[in-house]
């Protein structure tokens, strides 16, 4: 059963918290100068930390795609060992998300907002938000970010490929989560699924008044909200703490969330019943993100292998690696080599512990069910988020309004690169509608 005893503390935060707004100017834009000298002072608003203009008729530099920068991806992705084939290459989906036909200029602002950390204390967070150069948006798009490694892929170090959308008229705000960004020296509480939802919706707390005084015009109220793979379970935990939580004052437009481990639990225990984890990286984040998280007074160097345990802290925690780069260094996609005997146990007081934890933040154990329209995208070929967590939203979620698109589209990466595309045309086709 879901506990919400936390969510009022970071509703009240997002209220009584004060923060300074300390800018002199800002620029979007040629023709879109914004005169801060007049917003208020006592807010808890986003605050503007850096800022660039992009024409984005490429990819910029800093652009990743799970762990591979963008500009390597066709190289590099297509020749993985992890790479599935089908029938469209990961170029020609990723030509179809270059190919706008409206080729906005828009502006990249990163900055901090206030929030709360695992042991629910008051904490600064840091994300990014790309707007139109002119001001002017359709709506605010939330977008909740796949699983990363380094630092330089969190959003507000890099260039998201989501914000691409950017360019049809819409805000796009890409919150870093707690443990990347301006708290890079923290660990990440991977997966723990509440925690990241109210992260990830107090930026948009935090925005939404920023966007306000600054004079940028969002045409309608309702939102939508995105994400994949681990940004896919996240943005789920987001609508439903919108739909429970703040449900007289939020309203969403539509959900699109693609590769999710919704159930965190049996994503986890496919790799320990298959001894097999074809994203390593995934098995010691689980594990680290459940304790921290969850608080649970477990001791991970009896669990992991001690080459993994001892290397946890510079491969991971000091995000200075992306997620490819931990994979590589882990060097292995056998499960028992990655988890001691005792971590393999499923039996064991230790690992029934973890699967708790993984019970409590995997959203299928919710009671509750969307009440805004779904669109559910999985490759049935991922190998790195097991198609199960689909097909068991698809079972749970019976009376809900979700359009699923599951098929043999490729592995993890180049699902995702379809989903973003598929995104794209399902907003040409929601802006014609209205």
């Amino acid at each position: 059963m879901k506990s919400k005893k936390y969510i009022p503390i970071a509703k009240l935060l997002s209220i009584s918290l004060s923060l300074t707004l300390l800018l002199s100017s800002c620029t979007f834009g040629d023709n879109f100068d914004v005169d801060f000298s007049s917003l208020p002072t006592d807010s808890t608003w986003f605050k503007v930390t850096s800022q660039r203009t992009s024409t984005l008729d490429e990819l910029p530099a800093d652009c990743y795609i799970e762990g591979v920068p963008a500009a390597e991806y066709g190289q590099k992705i297509e020749q993985s060992p992890m790479w599935r084939t089908s029938s469209t290459s990961a170029a020609s989906v990723m030509q179809e998300i270059l190919d706008f036909s409206n080729r906005r200029t828009v502006i990249e602002m990163s900055g901090t907002y206030w929030s709360v950390d695992e042991n629910w204390n008051p904490i600064q967070l840091s994300g990014k938000v790309v707007i139109p150069a002119d001001g002017k948006a359709d709506r605010i798009i939330l977008v909740s970010h796949y699983t990363i490694g380094s630092n330089a892929e969190a959003p507000s170090r890099c260039f998201p490929i989501e914000a691409m959308l950017a360019k049809m008229g819409y805000v796009m705000i890409f919150p870093d989560y707690l443990g990347y960004g301006i708290t890079a020296d923290r660990v990440h509480p991977y997966l723990v699924m509440d925690l990241t939802a109210i992260n990830v919706l107090d930026m948009y707390l935090a925005v939404r008044p920023f966007l306000e005084a600054a004079g940028v015009e969002v045409a309608h109220d309702e939102i939508l909200l995105m994400g994949y793979s681990q940004g896919g379970a996240t943005t789920m935990a987001v609508q439903n703490m919108i739909e429970t939580v703040y449900d007289d004052e939020i309203k969403i437009r539509r959900v699109y969330a693609g590769g999710g481990p919704y159930d965190v639990l049996a994503t986890y225990d496919h790799f320990v019943t298959r001894d097999t984890a074809d994203y390593p990286i995934a098995v010691p984040l689980v594990m680290q993100g459940m304790i921290v998280g969850n608080h649970l007074d477990l001791n991970m160097g009896q669990l992991m292998q001690p080459y993994v345990y001892e290397n946890m802290d510079y491969w991971v925690n000091s995000k200075q690696f992306t997620t490819a780069q931990v994979n590589k260094a882990i060097g292995t996609q056998i499960t028992h080599n990655i988890l001691s005997e005792k971590g393999m146990d499923r039996t064991s007081e230790e690992v029934s512990e973890l699967y708790k934890a993984m019970t409590t933040n995997s959203i299928l154990s919710y009671s509750w069910e969307p009440q805004a329209p779904v669109y559910l995208f999985h490759s049935m070929d991922d190998e790195v988020v097991t198609f199960a967590n689909a097909s068991r939203a698809r079972v749970k979620w019976t009376n809900a309004n979700i359009q699923y698109n599951f098929g043999h589209y490729g592995g993890h990466i180049q699902g995702y690169l379809r989903f973003v595309s598929s995104v794209k045309t399902l907003l040409e086709q929601d802006r014609e509608i209205k």
